[in-house]
């Protein structure tokens, strides 16, 4: 198996799919489903939706901006935190479904780091309440597109798309936008703008809502066309813009949560400053966020107003936020004549310097990757990891982060050339999510190619990981890189099991089931197996069929 692919993961199987050489993944797979045919199917019915008003015949948006409630009261109790959590699981299903939602370990990582800090502050100020705690995930993803936007969904889900973090300059700018999503969240904006379409079923409203993002984020401009006309123009803003108060009480919110956790509120109002000036010379439909969120001279200027009242109190990050300033801008466009430039751009003589300098060899190398031109590559990973270690010793993790790349150039190559005990020394102890992540891919490649210390390295990565499952059940590249290593010691059950996780970690209900009953199948078969395994599958299995019972009574 491939050290570097892309996992197709249907209501079958889940199998590896190869990856066109200029199209290679990063370290984890964007998981690709169904593509976007059937959400721009559901955004035609929305459009329905929107038309056909409510009982006096309103537009359902209009209605919406007429009577909400005032801010900080409370949703209706007809769409509570159950509900919206219900809905957001049923977008995130469909999401995952999108060939453009990525979940890349290190890009993840990052942004993590930024987010938590901003959730642990909501938590401290008091603006989540404890309902929502207990039952919103509160997670971020990644979203293949080179345009600029981020969107929040219902049960506390954020999109970034890939070209918003290629766009920042410092974790500050990216901090102020994941800080104004996560007020859209605990605020609960999107369920108070949905309050007076009460009447329309979790379905119809999930429908809606993904129509708007894909007509947004539509390659075709008909078939985006073909949405915001048939919405006769009310559904032209998108279910996810926000009314100006709204849009007011998030940024208000935000800065202030972004205060609390350290960031600098400089970072909102270059942020704004830099949508400002690149939209009015160049938008080209790049900007989808200026329309879901429109600047107005008011927000610009309050902004401004605060960016030296709160300097930040975090140790900067300028090195790590280039390099996945990097790793974005290779990630979205892999077309070959891009990667050429990216390789030039690193070659001697650039004029970039310090931290630009250090994003360009990471982007070379990792263009240099993609195309498959591996000498060229370990060449600039090597180069970048001494000038880490070197000027940046501040920052260990763009070090890691260096390393985590030569590990993945290493493995993609075929023909690892350092022994595994050397390669995975350089990375250190560190036990994060791309560490855990990187060490199954690599032990798993360097067993392929014969290295006799590849076997203890499996059974290594699957404690490790079987641990970080057990806390976070729902890290389906996790699950997968348990299948993998599991399937590579020859304990066909476990792996078995692990798929059949990682298949409902990303909603696929109907496949994990029927990869639960052939396990179940095989445990029965074999008497010599695992009986604790065994009793997780069936215990898995009963839950899974109930899931999936109350999934089909909710369509109906």
């Amino acid at each position: 198996m491939p050290f570097r692919q892309i996992f197709r993961v249907t209501s079958r199987e889940l199998m590896p799919a190869p990856a066109h050489p200029l199209r290679r993944p990063s370290l984890s797979p964007a998981f690709r489903l169904r593509p976007l045919a059937r959400t721009l199917a559901l955004a035609a019915l929305c459009s329905l939706l929107w038309t056909s008003g409510g009982p006096q015949g309103q537009p359902l948006q209009a209605m919406a901006q007429v009577n909400l409630p005032a801010l900080g009261d409370s949703v209706s109790s007809d769409f509570d935190i159950m509900d919206e959590r219900r809905l957001g699981e049923r977008i995130m299903r469909e999401i995952r479904h999108d060939p453009e939602y990525l979940d890349d370990p290190l890009l993840s990582d990052y942004l993590n780091s930024i987010w938590q800090p901003l959730l642990n502050a909501a938590r401290n100020r008091g603006n989540i309440s404890a309902e929502q705690d207990a039952n919103f995930p509160f997670e971020t993803f990644q979203v293949l597109d080179r345009s600029i936007n981020a969107f929040a969904l219902p049960g506390g889900y954020v999109g970034v798309h890939l070209g918003l973090i290629a766009m920042t300059t410092s974790s500050d700018e990216l901090a102020s936008v994941l800080g104004h999503e996560l007020t859209h969240i605990t605020q609960r904006h999107i369920g108070r703008s949905m309050v007076n379409a009460q009447h329309q079923s979790i379905a119809t409203i999930a429908g809606l809502v993904l129509g708007m993002i894909a007509a947004t984020r539509a390659r075709s401009v008909d078939a985006a066309n073909a949405v915001i006309i048939g919405s006769q123009a009310a559904a032209a803003q998108g279910q996810l813009n926000f009314s100006r108060e709204m849009e007011r009480e998030a940024d208000r919110i935000g800065l202030q949560l972004m205060s609390s956790a350290g960031f600098a509120s400089a970072g909102m109002a270059g942020m704004f400053e830099k949508l400002e000036s690149s939209s009015r010379l160049n938008d080209s439909n790049q900007y989808p966020y200026l329309r879901s969120h429109p600047l107005t001279i008011e927000r610009i200027s309050e902004a401004r107003l605060r960016m030296n009242s709160n300097p930040s109190t975090r140790p900067p990050s300028l090195a790590v936020h280039a390099l996945m300033q990097a790793r974005a801008r290779v990630l979205m466009d892999g077309a070959e004549p891009a990667l050429r430039k990216l390789q030039t751009v690193a070659g001697p003589g650039s004029p970039a310097v310090d931290e630009a300098r250090l994003g360009a060899i990471y982007a070379g190398a990792m263009a240099s990757m993609r195309l498959r031109d591996f000498p060229q590559a370990l060449r600039l990973a090597d180069s970048g990891l001494e000038l880490a270690k070197r000027q940046y010793a501040r920052e260990p993790i763009a070090a890691r982060d260096f390393a985590l790349l030569r590990l993945e150039i290493e493995g993609g190559s075929g023909k690892p050339g350092e022994s595994l005990t050397a390669a995975l020394d350089s990375l250190g102890n560190d036990n994060s999510r791309p560490n855990l992540l990187a060490r199954a891919q690599a032990a798993q490649a360097w067993q392929r190619a014969g290295d006799a210390a590849a076997p203890a390295a499996l059974r290594n990565s699957m404690e490790a990981l079987q641990t970080w499952v057990t806390e976070h059940k729902q890290d389906a590249l996790a699950w997968l890189a348990l299948s993998q290593c599991a399937n590579a010691q020859g304990q066909r059950l476990r792996a078995l099991r692990a798929d059949a996780e990682a298949a409902a970690a990303v909603g696929d209900v109907l496949g994990a089931v029927d990869r639960f009953r052939v396990a179940q199948r095989i445990a029965k078969e074999d008497p010599g197996s695992d009986y604790v395994e065994s009793s997780i599958i069936q215990s898995r299995l009963r839950d899974l069929e109930a899931e999936r019972r109350r999934m089909l009574l909710e369509r109906d």
